[in-house]
């Protein structure tokens, strides 16, 4: 076995041989395995961390970029800091779960043909991504143009809703980055070339800052030059991975722009739609929580509460998102490769790992349930609304460690329209009611709410989506990844020459 290195080689020995039967009697044998079993898990942790550690870094920065703006909207005053931060968490946040689920698709296709050594197929791909992500783009593109009337129709104050509208369409050049970016991100962690996508990460953040504060306290822009600064950062993202993949450091994946991207975008456009959904449904489900909590009588410290955990929970999401990626890239390579064991391996070792990691933060979660929102509020009711709320936020951050591992393992098999559905009636099906029956039929609030939407939806998904994992034939997983690189890709004589080496 071979570990790809950040420049996407794939000629390092991995693991030795095992020595030779003859060298180890049969009473060696079982410290044998055990050595065998304790080298695989060490080799798989690394391949893992190399992809994780960098996505970790890059997706923290990137949700730095977004909370960093809102927090400057808050020195211009409160209907500044509401309008921004609707425009970024309900009318952005809306659009990236969905252009993001199908950037998503990239992921079981690039990885299974990266494995496969069909590398020119990678560029193919991210233009088809490109293409569609961009025309999906425009069907969004109302969201933003018609921010403020849809937001006075759902009931929002006048002044915030004019202020969001406003915001909305200085957001418009950041959501079409998003058809970009996406797609490049994923192009590049494919082939294991995570390290650069941390490193322009850190400097897209750099750039968010002092765009941020030169807009407040240098030239007095407003909450306009915070929206142009939040999108030059994110356009100098899609610029940068550009200019690293056509300016030499790609060669075997990107061989310039090709008329092949036009075709089978039919099928391209039915797995994108269908990534879309799936990770979409769970994006929306957290955020149709605070909506159903403002609705509650006497909402506003339940509403305040509730963000600070969701807040909270934000940022621990980073670490198990990173392990879905990983994961996706991980098991998508060994598919493509034609090994359905490592591909199984792969996935038990990030489940135990981002489990592991999962019990360590619920535990401190526990142990600090009275205290850690004292770095957002001083209220005493807020406080004491958290301290309630923190142990379903250490369940939801448990549940979090396992379900985001199990779904990379679905994006990286190609598995997107089918836990589509079961996301669809575990969330939207069973969750929702079950929430709003909690919450309102049996007046337990907003601790009946999120109650019921995590142990109706996100267990019940999470205990779904362990069965059909264990259940797997992997090797008949690794089959249809070699049906799908052969119907999706034209092999070409350099990829044929990599592939016999």
């Amino acid at each position: 076995m071979a570990i790809v290195d950040g420049n996407g080689d794939a000629d390092q020995p991995l693991l030795q041989e095992s020595v030779a039967d003859g060298d180890c009697d049969g009473g060696d044998h079982e410290d044998e395995e055990k050595t065998s079993l304790s080298m695989r898990a060490w080799a798989e942790t690394r391949k893992l961390w190399h992809i994780i550690g960098p996505a970790i870094f890059g997706r923290v920065a990137q949700y730095t970029m977004l909370v960093v703006t809102q927090a400057f909207a808050g020195h211009l005053g409160e209907v500044d800091l509401a309008g921004m931060s609707i425009a970024i968490n309900v009318i952005v946040g809306f659009n990236y779960g969905l252009l993001l689920g199908m950037a998503s698709a990239l992921e079981t296709l690039c990885g299974q043909a990266f494995g496969a050594k069909r590398y020119h197929m990678l560029g193919i791909y991210l233009q088809r991504s490109w293409i569609v992500l961009f025309l999906c783009c425009f069907l969004l593109l109302p969201f933003y143009l018609f921010a403020s009337p849809l937001l006075k129709l759902l009931g929002q104050a006048d002044d915030v809703a004019e202020m969001c509208g406003t915001v909305a369409l200085w957001l418009i050049p950041l959501h079409f980055s998003f058809a970009f970016q996406f797609p490049l991100w994923r192009f590049l962690q494919s082939q294991l070339k995570t390290q650069v996508l941390a490193w322009i990460s850190l400097a897209s953040l750099v750039i968010n800052l002092l765009t941020s504060w030169l807009s407040i306290y240098v030239f007095d822009f407003g909450v306009a030059g915070l929206s142009i600064g939040l999108d030059l950062s994110w356009w100098f993202l899609v610029l940068a991975m550009f200019v690293y993949t056509a300016c030499g450091r790609c060669p075997l994946t990107w061989t310039g722009f090709s008329m092949e991207a036009f075709s089978g975008l039919w099928e391209f456009v039915k797995l994108s739609a269908a990534s879309g959904v799936m990770l979409c449904l769970e994006n929306w489900y957290y955020r149709i929580l605070i909506l159903m909590t403002g609705y509650l009588q006497d909402a506003t410290v339940a509403v305040d509460a509730l963000s600070i955990c969701m807040s909270i929970n934000g940022w621990e999401m980073m670490i198990p998102l990173s392990f879905f990626a990983a994961t996706g890239v991980r098991v998508a390579n060994e598919l493509g490769t034609g090994n359905g064991r490592a591909a199984k391996f792969a996935t038990v070792v990030s489940v135990v790992q981002s489990t592991m990691i999962g019990c360590f933060f619920c535990a401190l979660i526990m142990a600090l349930h009275d205290k850690f929102a004292y770095i957002f509020t001083s209220s005493a009711d807020v406080l004491e609304e958290v301290d309630k709320l923190s142990y379903l936020l250490g369940i939801t951050i448990l549940f979090n460690s396992v379900q985001p591992v199990l779904s990379g393992v679905a994006v990286g098999s190609g598995w997107q329209a089918y836990v589509a559905y079961i996301n669809l009636g575990c969330y939207y099906v069973v969750g929702l009611p079950l929430g709003f029956l909690m919450g309102w039929v049996l007046n337990l609030g907003v601790m009946g709410i999120w109650g019921g939407m995590i142990f109706g939806g996100t267990a019940v998904q999470t205990v779904i989506l362990a069965i059909i994992t264990i259940r797997c034939d992997w090797e008949k997983e690794a089959e249809k990844a070699r049906v799908r690189v052969a119907k999706w890709s034209t092999p070409t004589i350099e990829d044929d020459e990599s592939a016999a080496s």
